[in-house]
């Protein structure tokens, strides 16, 4: 959808410096709602905001047009100047990850997961908070999971999708099995998948996640860039 307003597109940008805007104008644009500048995804898919760098007047009120009365959103990048009337929440560090030199392996001990499995998916992300998961987070891609005596107990799987790349999200393993190496596993085979399709995996983490950091630069990720989320409220 779109109010007919010009959908940008800054070619001096990398893929990964816009990531939200990259998929919703490619792979994910059936997922896409825009109102001039900014994009966003079905909030039963994704609850994410793309925008520009540097927001302007009007995309401020674009972007208070799509998060409706007192919505929030999280902004990407730094030193967002905030119009009269918005509230700043919290400011988190986050890194991006380049997974060119991550060692991809199928696993066949790894289900692919349905929409029939969306409800074990959904519990699973309560109990481990890996990150934001909805409904239907898993069109945005393949999932895999482990089970054990037939219960959900580790998954991962992809997420978005700029040109050439795809983001690797939703890696999470209940605490009972953690320590066995199934994220390893898990970020190997969906890479895997992605490696099969031409494309390069990548991922995001807040910095202070230094566990998972230090993980996947064992598996072969490497910071890309440092970056902030600033979680935002639009006025009342």
């Amino acid at each position: 959808m779109s109010n007919g307003t010009a959908i940008d597109v800054d070619t001096s940008l990398h893929p990964l410096d816009d990531p939200v805007r990259a998929s919703l104008r490619g792979v994910h644009a059936r997922f896409a709602t825009w109102v001039g500048r900014i994009g966003r995804y079905d909030p039963e898919v994704a609850r994410f905001i793309g925008h520009p760098p540097e927001l302007d007047e009007q995309d401020w009120a674009d972007l208070a047009t799509v998060l409706g009365p007192g919505g929030g959103t999280a902004l990407r990048g730094l030193g967002h100047e905030l119009p009269p009337g918005w509230i700043v929440h919290q400011v988190l560090d986050s890194v991006q990850m380049d997974g060119s030199g991550l060692r991809v392996a199928h696993d066949p001990e790894l289900d692919i997961l349905t929409p029939a499995d969306v409800p074990e998916m959904l519990a699973l992300i309560a109990r481990t908070e890996p990150g934001p998961f909805a409904p239907r987070t898993i069109e945005m891609g393949t999932y895999l999971g482990l089970r054990v005596d037939g219960r959900l107990v580790a998954m991962a799987g992809e997420r978005m999708h700029p040109p050439g790349w795809t983001e690797i999200s939703a890696v999470c393993t209940d605490a009972e099995f953690r320590g066995r190496g199934l994220a390893s596993r898990l970020v190997r085979a969906v890479g895997a998948g992605i490696r099969e399709r031409g494309e390069i995996p990548f991922l995001h983490a807040v910095a202070h996640n230094t566990t998972a950091i230090s993980l996947y630069e064992t598996l072969g990720f490497t910071l890309r860039k440092r970056g902030q989320l600033t979680l935002v409220q639009a006025p009342d």
